[in-house]
């Protein structure tokens, strides 16, 4: 979820730092803070390589499920 509303946000114009404030960390030991901006732009990267290689993205899941 954190990667939709960040990238429809980004979208339209708004930076992380502005998006940050918004956003809050749902469970962990950070529960209730915002995520770091590491965190984000991380997270907005994660989606677009699955936006772009859904294939590839979702064989490394699968290989990985699979190891254990």
């Amino acid at each position: 979820m954190l990667h939709t509303v960040c990238s429809g946000r980004r979208a339209t114009g708004e930076s992380v730092e502005q998006i940050r404030p918004d956003l809050i960390v749902p469970t962990g030991k950070r529960k209730g803070q915002n995520p770091g901006l590491a965190s984000i732009y991380r997270a907005l990267a994660e989606h677009e390589r699955a936006q772009t290689y859904p294939e590839a993205v979702n064989q490394a899941h699968a290989d990985s499920c699979h190891q254990h």
